[in-house]
């Protein structure tokens, strides 16, 4: 169970998702490949959150976990107030199903060649237990109204990225996850999905992993992420803040490295602050 320092930064019913110390490593022919390092994040109800870094960094590790489609190596992922360690694969399924949207970068990996898109609707309207006519909605929304009975071949780019989004918020999920999901968009489609996923905000946990700078902008607040560890957090309007784990340790901006080549720092505590400062060099003798 978190901290009370942790669970008191927010009222519980604010709180959709949170990650403490999370980690994975993924086995490679060299040894191990480490893609989160003891990441630590809250995800919260009327929230947007853009995940960014290079590539590599861990954003594309970080979704898988929030969505419940790969297992953390370590630390403990908490859904809806509840801790996912432990779970079997039915519950697992069970909460992934009613608490959690899923959009992937490719929207062919989410739709099926034999179903129109008013069809597609249904099926996961079915799965949710939500009404069907709020698929239709949704459709009107995204500007597919009038491509309700195609099947996906006969849909553009685009509009398959649109239906697969329809998919993924019908029955207004707690948490939506998303991978990259204007990264190949024009600008009118990548118009109405971030339109769509700011409308989503409004309800739910929304987390989008981006190099896209518009939706970048059209999140709340922005996680950066560098060699597996969150490095920092910009919030609308803020600077942005370095991310401080639970062990107290603290990721310095990649331009503050060059200050310490020895991979080495003074800290001074006074009444101004805590101050990260080069070692002294002694004197050559």
């Amino acid at each position: 169970m978190p901290n009370d320092a942790m669970r008191n930064d927010l009222q519980p019913s604010e709180e959709v998702a949170r990650c403490a110390r999370l980690v994975r490593i993924y086995p490679s022919a060299t040894g191990e490949t480490h893609a989160l390092r003891g990441v630590e994040a809250v995800f919260r109800r009327g929230t947007a959150t853009a995940v960014t870094g290079p590539s590599g960094s861990g954003k594309s590790s970080l979704l898988g976990v929030l969505a419940l489609r790969d297992r953390q190596s370590g630390g403990e992922l908490w859904l809806e107030g509840r801790l996912t360690d432990g779970l079997g694969r039915r519950q697992l399924r069970q909460l992934r199903r009613r608490d959690v949207a899923w959009l992937a970068q490719r929207p062919t990996h989410s739709l099926y060649e034999h179903l129109t898109a008013a069809e597609h609707l249904r099926h996961a309207a079915q799965i949710r237990s939500a009404a069907a006519e709020s698929g239709l909605e949704l459709l009107d929304r995204l500007g597919l109204a009038a491509r309700r009975d195609a099947r996906p071949a006969e849909l553009s780019g685009g509009e398959q990225q649109r239906l697969a989004l329809a998919m993924a918020l019908i029955g207004t999920p707690s948490l939506v996850v998303a991978d990259e999901p204007t990264a190949e968009l024009d600008d009118s489609s990548s118009e109405l999905v971030l339109a769509e996923l700011r409308r989503a905000a409004a309800t739910s946990a929304v987390v989008f992993a981006t190099h896209d700078h518009r939706a970048v902008d059209a999140a709340d607040r922005v996680l950066h992420l560098r060699h597996g560890v969150l490095s920092t957090e910009t919030r609308r309007g803020s600077d942005a803040l370095a991310s401080i784990d639970s062990t107290g340790r603290v990721q310095l901006p990649a331009q503050a490295m060059t200050l310490f080549p020895q991979a080495r720092a003074r800290i001074v505590v006074d009444e101004q602050g805590v101050h990260l400062l080069p070692p002294e060099v002694p004197d050559d003798d």
